[in-house]
């Protein structure tokens, strides 16, 4: 089996972070929860690392686009960062913050499917 792809899903809505968790799930991702921007960045800042982060927009204390651009800002490039959301005009926001993608909600798994493969084949060429 391929290497696990650590993946970080930052979203407050309950119902949105078990479907993108057992879609992420589905392809043998360990799975961390932030409910939050802050949270996010907080994890980072303990020197936690991700191989892909998937970012809502919309959430409470930091929204997805600061919590982007924090996390560059400590230096996080070589993390796939996808923005989310079902907000139509928000994807400059989420690109001027830094992130690689983004995609509306919600997210087709075809879609998430070649994300995470990217990942994996990033990671296996670094590996060489």
């Amino acid at each position: 089996m391929a290497s696990l792809v650590k993946a970080l899903l930052v979203e407050d809505a309950r119902v949105d972070a078990l479907v993108l968790s057992a879609m992420l799930h589905r392809f043998h991702c360990e799975v961390t929860i932030a409910k939050n921007g802050k949270e996010a960045v907080d994890m980072f800042f303990e020197g936690k690392k991700f191989d892909i982060v998937l970012c809502d927009n919309d959430m409470p204390i930091m929204n997805g686009p600061e919590a982007v651009e924090k996390i560059r800002a400590m230096g996080e490039t070589d993390v796939k960062i996808i923005g989310l959301s079902s907000d139509k005009n928000v994807q400059e926001v989420f690109m001027t913050a830094g992130v690689d993608v983004f995609f509306p909600k919600p997210l087709k798994i075809d879609v998430l499917g070649a994300m995470i493969q990217e990942v994996i084949n990033k990671k296996r060429n670094s590996m060489v």
